[in-house]
């Protein structure tokens, strides 16, 4: 007779990386045959997944700790914030373990000394795809860590080390084993997408009885024949992204480029160590509008940064204007501890006035985003149903990732169920979302 599985309560925090990470870690201890719970009080230990990128994230991460040890009192860490383990240790004297990002064995061995596993092996406990966070019908496949860049507000290449791709066939194989078990989108991430292969030569491998190479493009054409929708994040702006919206054109990826520009003024833009030629990128994105006229371009940007003039803000707006993205996201900068932007000697923008600059800038590009609605109303858009309700459901169109983008609420007289691609007619919008019925 087996032994009572011990269990496992596990907190995962930060962005959709730290997830798979999170999702590798449980699938491991489920193959051991450990049980999770979501409740820390009476589980066997609890593992937190911590985000270290902003000082709000340390902060959150603290707090999950601190609630874990007191409801439970045997916790390990993980994660970014694991990389400077003494921030951490100084105030968490009780932590069993504390590791950084991708550190998967580590983890597991903690988890095996704090809990030893009762592992049945006449049972099965782990599907092909492992274990996932997300809902069943989509997934995010991780296609590298770390990063070369060395952007000036930014410390993830210290946390998560300098850029390792994956190799291709091992990414298609984790593809082909999650659209087998019902994945109908793969949300296609890494700390720069765009770099993927750099480290490797874009060395040329077998897959399928084809010799492709390893890079974006040709990894994105290979996805693409799997049948699901394939959505690409953070693409960062190199020449060589072009190539990506034929593919577009021709169906086998989604219409949708996730592309962090962060700023538009040189002078803000080389102060971050970033591109600067945004005119040139006005170029690009005019020209990708007309070999794929229905791509969503999202983003994210930063207002405060240290140094931004009024000047700067404004030429901010007047780029969004011109720009018209489709999606986008802002932060107020926060100075990070160990970030190069800290060493610049450019002085700091007010916290009031970083906010009121945030409201505008939100204000701003809220009427351009409601304007490209309101021109859906009318038209018809596929969808991919998150969730039901009593009467309808709740999904994304092709240009909306979950969590980060809008939704379409939709209306049917048919029978739906969660991960149906549907299609749909928009009959009014917001800012931000859709409304339209299933036809």
């Amino acid at each position: 007779m087996a032994a009572t599985a011990p269990t496992i309560s596990f907190v995962s925090l930060g962005c959709p990386k730290a997830l798979v990470d999170s999702e590798r870690i449980i699938t491991k201890l489920r193959a051991e045959g450990y049980a999770l719970t979501h409740r820390h009080e009476g589980a066997d230990c609890v593992i937190v997944n911590t985000c270290g990128f902003l000082d709000s994230a340390k902060a959150e991460s603290l707090e999950a700790i601190g609630t874990a040890l007191a409801e439970n009192g045997k916790v390990i860490v993980t994660g970014c914030m694991g990389a400077k383990p003494s921030e951490i240790s100084d105030r968490f004297p009780a932590v069993l373990s504390i590791t950084g990002p991708q550190a998967y064995e580590s983890v597991v061995a903690a988890v095996h000394e704090a809990v030893p596993p009762a592992h049945d092996p006449k049972i099965d406990l782990v599907p092909p795809q492992g274990i996932k966070l997300t809902p069943r019908h989509y997934a995010y496949l991780k296609i590298s860590e770390g990063c070369n860049n060395r952007c000036s507000f930014c410390i993830i290449p210290s946390l998560r080390g300098r850029l390792v791709s994956r190799p291709l066939p091992d990414v298609m194989r984790e593809a082909e084993r999650l659209v087998k078990a019902g994945v109908k989108e793969l949300l296609v991430i890494s700390q720069d997408t765009s770099a993927y292969g750099l480290d490797r030569r874009h060395e040329a491998v077998s897959w399928k009885g084809e010799m492709v190479e390893t890079r974006i493009l040709d990894l994105a054409r290979q996805l693409g024949k799997l049948g699901a929708w394939i959505r690409l994040h953070y693409v960062y702006p190199y020449p060589h992204v072009d190539a990506l919206v034929p593919l577009m054109a021709e169906g086998l990826i989604l219409p949708y480029l996730d592309i962090p520009f962060q700023h538009a003024s040189p002078a803000v833009l080389s102060a971050m160590r970033r591109p600067a030629a945004q005119e040139k990128t006005l170029a690009r994105i005019a020209r990708w509008r007309s070999i794929q006229p229905d791509i969503a371009i999202r983003s994210t940007f930063i207002v405060g940064f240290p140094g931004e003039s009024d000047a700067d803000f404004e030429s901010l707006l007047d780029w969004m204007s011109e720009a018209r993205l489709d999606r986008v996201g802002c932060f107020i900068y926060e100075p990070v501890g160990g970030a190069a932007a800290n060493d610049l000697g450019l002085p700091a923008v007010p916290h009031r006035l970083a906010k009121e600059r945030h409201a505008r800038f939100m204000g701003h590009q809220q009427a351009i985003s409601l304007s490209k609605h309101k021109a859906k109303v009318g038209s018809q858009v596929s969808a991919i149903i998150d969730e039901l309700g009593p009467k309808g459901a709740i999904g994304r169109t092709r240009h909306d990732a979950p969590d980060i983008d809008g939704t379409i609420v939709l209306t049917s007289q048919k029978l739906l169920r969660v991960g149906d691609i549907v299609t749909a007619k928009v009959r009014r919008a917001d800012a931000y979302d859709l409304y339209g019925d299933v036809v």
